[in-house]
């Protein structure tokens, strides 16, 4: 399934009308060695943050650095498994699905880049996520949607994210502490998802800034994340 860009934001073309992505969630901290490099505690349960929707932007178009972001270096790479959301199969809205029915609610998968502005992140916005998360083109997404019944275990993956060709990050879905079908589950209680919501699935180890020397994103980089029957998304920095 193509996903294309409209007046609104990024939407999955499907049978009728397009699925309009209305709500991007993202998971700190989904893989132990992520937790690790940054020396903090593997989460007890699943930690829920979220991305602005118009954040998203398609295979091809440029990560822009916005200004606010380039007093310093900071903007990072977060190589990802991205869920999308439509309805139960009895036609209701997802709210309240037991682990064992939620992948039955996945219109599809994608390869998902979490560009993260670490000042911002960290210490811009009181520790609060979604600002540093959140900016114009920090959520790439593509480069298509693979239907979920193309996908019949989404932890048998593997991703991948590569920086001006060298890997930075390789790692199997099947080592997030929590599942997607956990996290689908988890993120539903109490709270309905509406068709469209985007889940980011957590990011493995090799992130830019635990590295030393930290490597940053800069002018002309070009990012790619790579997963197994999904496909290369692959972006330009500005």
């Amino acid at each position: 399934m193509k996903l294309v860009r409209t007046e609104l934001g990024v939407a999955v073309e499907t049978p009728g009308n397009p699925l309009l992505l209305r709500h991007i969630i993202g998971v700190g901290r989904n893989y132990a060695e992520h937790a690790r490099e940054q020396a903090a505690d593997i989460p007890e349960r699943p930690m829920f943050f979220t991305k602005n929707p118009l954040s998203a932007c398609l295979n091809g178009d440029e990560i822009i650095i916005p200004d606010l972001c380039q007093d310093r270096e900071q903007v990072d790479f977060e190589a990802e498994l991205a869920v999308i959301i439509g309805r139960h199969p009895t036609g209701r809205l997802v709210r309240d699905v037991p682990v064992a029915e939620s992948l039955r609610c996945v219109v599809g998968y994608c390869c998902g880049n979490d560009v993260s502005a670490r000042w911002w992140q960290k210490e811009g916005s009181g520790g609060q996520f979604c600002r540093g998360k959140g900016f114009d083109t920090f959520c790439p997404l593509g480069p298509e949607v693979v239907p979920a019944e193309k996908i019949p275990d989404p932890q048998a993956l593997r991703v991948l994210c590569r920086v001006n060709g060298q890997v930075m990050q390789d790692a199997p879905t099947s080592q997030m502490i929590f599942t997607v079908a956990t996290l689908i589950s988890e993120c539903s209680r109490g709270t309905t998802l509406l068709p469209g919501t985007v889940i980011m699935t957590g990011t493995p180890g090799g992130v830019g800034m635990a590295r030393k020397p930290p490597v940053y994103l800069k002018r002309g980089d070009v990012v790619e994340v790579e997963i197994t029957g999904i496909g290369v998304l692959r972006n330009t920095v500005r």
